[in-house]
């Protein structure tokens, strides 16, 4: 509250600076000169004001207490939908301009868009490396809810994913790829299984289409697992026979790329199915030879193999992984970031109690747990009221955001258990998450540990979550002084309303001795402008 006052302050100074500076002298002359032509309609006006019977002020309050109210409901509309205030949105894109002219404006505002534009990082999507499968768990979700648990936003980007890295330059003018094509970006998924079977009847090959059949027509783990065997069992093949020629011809080279994000796809999707069954150390063999075999390949298996080793209670082994990839020339992500919380919370979280904390302080290993809190929520501010189950969580999406909420929420999908396993970390958690915010400067013009976090998350994780989420948005943005002031205009004008018509007389009386203190300072400047100026000019000038 303080913040928002002093910012509120500073621009009512401003606003004050500026009209002082360009309009006191203008604006004085045409008072003046207007007081002086209505003397007489001013007279004439507090005569009849002082007519006028109680139910006219209660009219006129009442008719304004609704206008205000009508402009409150609509800027708040207004500010829920887009976040921002309308009236001040329209001040300073159409009147301002207007007043003050446009041609200093990009003088001014150009070298603060080039900071920004230098230092924070564009929203960048990726692919969500634990997404679910759309047939066996998606759908059955959505029969179960009659809800659509995923966006077309968030689908699309999928298929455009598929056409990305399952096909070639070898395979245009192929009736099979041609129809797969065509099936990616298909919105009903009706349509989509029909064109991967009339695919699989062009050529029975078509692993495209056998992956498509896996990830959609399937209602179990088990008929998916069938079909990825049998779509590995034909890529392995093709693969191996395009590692001799692969350097051979650009296209070969294409032909050998588009096997080879087959095979690692293919593959872990499996491992995915066995960790779904419960197989988890064949898992984490799988996905270890998957690290091994395709080191280079940028699909974030190691994700899956924390979330295996996890699962597991393989701490050492999650903690040389993290090791790893915990590295600062690499893109962090929330798994990275609160996994590593979890391990230094681990050491102490079952001994830790905030009563004995804040009277002895914080050890070494203690205070060593609570940085790692910090630096993972300073990340991704949105985990924490998963993990702490103060926001209900939704199957993730395909896609996420990395520091939006999406990833949050496929985080906390999959690692909440994990979390629940270690002894008093959530209670470790609750009691120092909040603490983070003490350390991130406000407004975020900086970071602490990252880049300032992105003010472009809430938009894209709209797009990517389905409507009857509520999107979890940091920082909170404050109201606008636009709606605090109607706020205020209609709960005074209301009070008014109410008290001029349960006390009409005082009322009365006290609007008569208000207008006459107004009237007294008018026609005292009345007084002395007759004194001073000339009867005759005056004269002129209201014949003008």
């Amino acid at each position: 509250m303080a913040g928002f006052l002093s910012r509120f302050f500073d621009k009512l100074k401003s606003w004050i600076a500026w009209s002082w500076t360009y309009l006191w002298a203008v604006w004085f002359i045409l008072v003046m000169f207007v007081i002086y032509i209505l003397r007489g309609p001013l007279k004439l006006t507090s005569m009849f004001l002082n007519t006028l019977t109680p139910k006219f002020y209660v009219a006129l309050t009442g008719t304004s207490s609704l206008i205000s109210g009508l402009i409150l409901i609509f800027e708040w509309w207004y500010f829920k939908k887009y976040g921002t205030s309308f009236i001040e949105q329209v001040s300073l894109n159409h009147i301002s301009p207007l007043l003050c002219g446009s041609d200093n404006t990009p003088e001014t505002t150009t070298p603060t868009n080039t900071t920004q534009q230098q230092t924070i990082p564009d929203c960048k999507l990726w692919r969500n490396p634990l997404n679910l499968f759309r047939g066996s768990e998606y759908q059955r979700f959505q029969w179960a809810t009659n809800k659509e648990p995923l966006t077309y936003y968030d689908m699309n980007l999928s298929a455009q994913d598929h056409q990305t890295f399952f096909t070639c330059e070898a395979d245009a003018g192929k009736a099979e790829y041609e129809i797969m094509q065509m099936a990616w970006r298909e919105r009903n998924p009706q349509a989509r299984i029909k064109a991967a079977h009339e695919a699989l009847e062009k050529n029975p090959e078509c692993v495209p289409a056998l992956i498509l059949l896996a990830e959609e027509e399937t209602t179990t783990i088990l008929d998916s697992e069938k079909f990825l065997k049998q779509a590995y069992k034909i890529v392995e093949g093709n693969y191996k026979k395009t590692i001799p020629s692969q350097h051979m011809t650009p296209q070969q080279e294409s032909v050998h790329r588009r096997d080879n994000n087959l095979v690692v796809y293919i593959k872990r999707r499996l491992a995915m199915c066995s960790r779904k069954l419960g197989k988890i150390k064949e898992t984490i063999k799988m996905m270890k030879d998957l690290l091994k075999e395709f080191p280079m390949m940028n699909f974030n298996i190691h994700e899956n193999l924390i979330e295996c080793l996890l699962e597991a209670q393989l701490y050492s082994e999650v903690q040389t992984l993290l090791a790893k990839y915990d590295d600062i020339s690499l893109p962090k992500s929330a798994t990275i970031c609160y996994t590593a919380a979890l391990l230094k919370a681990r050491a102490v979280a079952d001994k830790f109690s905030p009563d004995i904390a804040s009277k002895r302080g914080l050890s070494t290993a203690e205070m060593t747990a609570v940085e790692a809190i910090h630096r993972a929520v300073e990340f991704n501010p949105h985990v924490p009221k998963y993990l702490l189950e103060m926001k209900s969580l939704i199957l993730p999406p395909e896609h996420v955001l990395k520091r939006g909420d999406s990833e949050a929420l496929a985080y906390a999908f999959f690692h909440i258990n994990h979390w629940k396993r270690v002894e008093g970390a959530l209670n470790l958690l609750h009691c120092t998450w909040e603490g983070t915010f003490r350390m991130i400067p406000y407004p975020l013009e900086k970071g602490h540990l990252f880049y300032p976090y992105p003010t472009c998350t809430e938009a894209t994780d709209r797009e990517l979550l389905p409507t009857f989420h509520e999107v979890s948005v940091y920082p909170k943005k404050e109201l606008p002084f636009f709606i605090l002031f109607t706020a205020g205009l209609c709960s005074f004008t209301a009070l008014l309303a109410l008290l001029t018509h349960q006390y009409p007389e005082p009322m009365g009386v006290v609007v008569r001795t208000m207008l006459s203190w107004l009237y007294l300072p008018l026609s005292y400047i009345l007084e002395k402008l007759e004194a001073i100026l000339p009867a005759n000019l005056l004269h002129q000038l209201s014949r003008i």
